[in-house]
């Protein structure tokens, strides 16, 4: 039999099927690079940029920008928002008002313990009578106190001034001189001797009326 002109047809007809089922043949230069086939790759055209357009573009990216963020500042997240500007804190107005000075006290206290009777010449002032327990002192004006000593202690009379007192209760009427200082409690202008008071059966404190002759 002859065996060896069947095998090499047979290995010859499986050259000639590898040749077939191979991609296209390409023709190149000897010894340049083999690269990727023109026709695997599609040109990208792109279109031409009006230059107008990219400066609008250009210019409107800042302000759109900032009417997006607006006034508020840019900060990390998780961060301290930081204000702008200082808070503003609007105290309320204060009015001014016109403060009286008071009239002093002894002015005042006079004021309220004095006054005048209709067409008389009476005033009318606070009193208080003295003498327990102070008999046989010497006064502010040179004498001695004792239970029938008549007279008035005033602060700021003269010694000696005569002065009449007369109860409006029941209208007993004296007259005496200043004896000695005082009285010194506010509100009173008069204290009289314990022998004065018993004159006019007002041996207590309360209003009494008086002149100057």
């Amino acid at each position: 039999m002859r065996t060896r002109p069947i095998g090499a047809l047979a290995a010859l007809i499986a050259v000639v099927a590898l040749v077939a089922l191979a991609g296209p043949a390409e023709t190149r230069t000897p010894g340049a690079a083999a690269g990727p086939a023109q026709r695997a790759f599609t040109p990208l055209v792109l279109e031409p940029i009006d230059a107008a357009e990219a400066t609008d573009t250009t210019s409107a990216a800042p302000l759109d920008a900032q009417r997006m963020l607006g006034a508020r500042a840019l900060v990390d997240p998780g961060a301290v928002n930081v204000p702008t500007r200082g808070h503003v804190v609007e105290l309320p107005a204060v009015a001014l008002a016109t403060v009286a000075k008071p009239a002093p006290r002894r002015a005042a206290a006079a004021a309220a313990t004095t006054t005048s009777a209709s067409g008389s010449g009476w005033r009318t002032a606070e009193y208080s009578w003295y003498g327990p327990g102070l008999y046989g002192n010497g006064t502010a004006c040179g004498q001695t106190l004792t239970r029938s000593l008549l007279g008035v202690a005033h602060r700021s009379l003269p010694c000696g001034t005569r002065v009449t007192l007369r109860n409006p209760a029941n209208g007993r009427t004296i007259t005496v001189r200043v004896v000695d200082r005082g009285p010194y409690v506010a509100g009173r202008t008069w204290d009289l001797t314990s022998a004065a008071c018993n004159a006019l059966n007002a041996c207590h404190t309360g209003r009494i009326q008086w002149r100057v002759p």
